[in-house]
């Protein structure tokens, strides 16, 4: 899953990609403006079929499956995939995907079975559920250079669905992405997908150490009316989806601390299962950023949310005319990271905590904290709402090593409510993985997860995460 970082990586929470079993392109992006869901890793990966290839040809997985909702539900229950590529020359390559509908394999067979005895042309009837229970993608690539490539993408083409085009380029420490959807996947803060018919999109993002300033413009255009995915027409549409162009930038600050490190203990003549995490550390982080936005057209009918506190105002810019909104906000994240363990013998040799404290509005913290202190310097009641303001978000993650390269991780959101005097603090999701260090490559893994919340699970690739 594109899901959560051990450590916040600069402008890491804002824009970024998503995974997204729905689809056989397997990702989303984040509605402007919203947090992403939890998830287990975020931003730049490899293409799915890219992924797909890799798991045929060196891990020797011919089928790799993906669930995608409950099908009692209106979800698609498992879905397996494969991927057959062909490199026509050293810089073009050309993928045929296929997914499989498992759900409907087990309709077909039910309805073999209710029929048995009957004159019935079965030729036609399975002809008629193969267009079902398949579908079909076709995708190139072309290199241009080592630092320019040219993607298209065609999913679903039987039923003519879905389509991508990718340019990306890298610059002198940045990287250029130009993106056309039809349409284009995203995903909002509570797990729920929405297509845009037109999607076009302009990325430009710094590439930075693991400290220091970064940055990420984005200029993005919406056209025609979005839909949820699958359908389902009651759910009110985010407003920043709506047709119109959005200009968004973010810069943030990132300082890391080495607290504790030990290079000592391990074994001689021995490779970890993974070289980023074969040393016990204890490591903090801190990010401090802002992020900005300009609307126009129906997409700035965004408000801003209503706390029932004035926002401070030092820290905080919205404004809205006509069809023209303006947005500007602080945020901060700190986060904590423990591992003990060098990752290389067969049994329990990595065990990985990481806390993360997530303050996505500035202003509201520091509106939250002024009236909180006129509170207890005036000795009243303390405001609820003022509490709950400067309350973070808390993101924990655990990694244990079971056997060899594989370890099992969760990773669980927990918020924070002190106007429920009776659970103050709940836990919000969780997800559950299974992570196989490929070990011949350094620093890679397939990662098998699970969502109960949304009850999703999917198979991915990752390289250089941790």
């Amino acid at each position: 899953m594109g899901r959560l970082r051990w450590a916040e990586e600069g402008c890491g929470r804002w824009e970024l990609d998503m995974e997204a079993p729905v689809t056989m392109e397997g990702t989303a992006r984040a509605v402007p403006g919203d947090p992403l869901p939890l998830g287990l890793s975020r931003g730049r990966r490899i293409t799915r079929p890219k992924q797909l290839d890799f798991m045929h040809r060196f891990m020797s997985s011919p089928l790799v499956p993906s669930f995608a909702g409950d099908p009692a539900n209106g979800g698609q229950g498992l879905l397996l995939h494969h991927a057959h590529t062909v490199h026509l020359t050293e810089n073009w390559s050309t993928t045929i995907m296929d997914q499989l509908d498992v759900q409907k394999i087990s309709l077909l067979f039910k309805e073999f079975a209710s029929n048995h005895g009957k004159e019935i042309s079965w030729p036609k009837i399975i002809f008629k559920h193969l267009l079902d229970i398949f579908s079909w993608g076709l995708g190139t690539e072309f290199l241009f250079t080592q630092n320019s490539s040219f993607l298209v993408e065609m999913y679903n083409v039987k039923k003519g669905n879905r389509g991508k085009a990718i340019f990306q380029q890298k610059l002198p420490h940045h990287n250029l992405t130009l993106e056309t959807a039809w349409p284009g996947l995203f995903v909002d803060n509570n797990g729920t997908y929405w297509d845009v018919p037109l999607s076009l999109a302009v990325d430009l993002a710094s590439i930075s150490s693991s400290s220091g300033l970064s940055y990420h413009l984005c200029l993005q255009h919406n056209s025609g009316k979005p839909k949820h995915f699958g359908g389902d027409q009651t759910t009110q549409v985010p407003p920043s989806l709506l047709p119109g162009l959005c200009a968004r930038a973010a810069a943030s600050i990132k300082e890391n601390w080495s607290i504790w490190r030990k290079k000592e203990g391990k074994l001689r003549m021995v490779q970890p299962y993974d070289v980023f995490l074969s040393d016990p550390h204890i490591t903090a982080s801190g990010v401090l950023g802002a992020v900005a936005s300009a609307s126009l057209g129906d997409c700035s009918a965004r408000l801003p949310i209503e706390d029932g506190l004035e926002r401070c105002k030092a820290f905080r810019l919205y404004a809205r005319k006509n069809n023209l909104a303006v947005f500007a906000d602080l945020f901060a994240s700190v986060s904590c990271t423990a591992q003990h363990g060098n990752f290389q013998r067969l049994f329990l040799d990595l065990t990985r905590f990481n806390a993360r404290l997530d303050f996505p509005s500035g202003s509201a913290f520091l509106t939250g904290v002024a009236h909180l202190s006129q509170d207890l310097y005036n000795s009243r009641q303390l405001n609820l709402e003022a509490i709950c303001a400067v309350c973070p978000e808390l993101t924990v993650s655990l990694q244990q090593q079971i056997a060899g390269p594989f370890s099992f991780r969760v990773d669980s959101r927990i918020l924070f409510d002190p106007k429920d005097r009776y659970h103050i603090a709940r836990l919000d999701e969780s997800i559950f993985a299974i992570d196989w260090a490929l070990k011949v490559l350094g620093s890679a893994k397939a990662t098998a997860w699970y969502s109960p919340k949304h009850r999703e699970a999917m198979v991915e690739l990752r390289f250089f995460e941790s």
